[in-house]
């Protein structure tokens, strides 16, 4: 089974979100959150930090990120690793894969015509709001 990831980024404040624009098939246009493929030889935690280094910059100094839940899809046969933290300070995220950029959280999240997954991130969200001292 291929393993996948995505990863809640939270600002230091907890008031916004970072986001990403996606440039390509899946999900060509809609905001996603940051995240990607877990390599055969790494843990998943270590995929989480190697791929939000590589899509924002953000390295493990500056975030401290959990493990929230799994997404598994038995016909396609891949599990995606769902991860959240919260910014440790303001750090400027920047990257090449996708057009970055910070939501607030006042948004209809389960709009499938503004975001990507079938409205998986609206439910990550549900799940952190209800477990605020994930972002401790």
């Amino acid at each position: 089974m291929q393993g996948y990831n995505v990863i809640m980024v939270y600002s230091p404040d907890r008031q916004r979100l970072l986001m990403c624009r996606r440039r390509k098939d899946p999900y060509k246009g809609l905001s996603n959150l940051v995240g990607g493929k877990i390599e055969s030889e790494e843990s998943g935690i270590d995929a989480a930090y190697r791929e939000l280094r590589e899509e924002t910059g953000i390295g493990r100094d500056d975030i401290r990120l959990r493990h929230l839940m799994d997404f598994t899809y038995y016909l396609q046969n891949c599990c995606v690793e769902v991860y959240v933290g919260r910014l440790r300070r303001e750090v400027e995220a920047s990257g090449d894969e996708n057009d970055l950029y910070w939501s607030d959280l006042e948004r209809d999240f389960f709009d499938l015509k503004r975001y990507a997954g079938e409205g998986n991130i609206g439910h990550m969200l549900e799940q952190v709001r209800r477990s605020p001292e994930l972002l401790d």
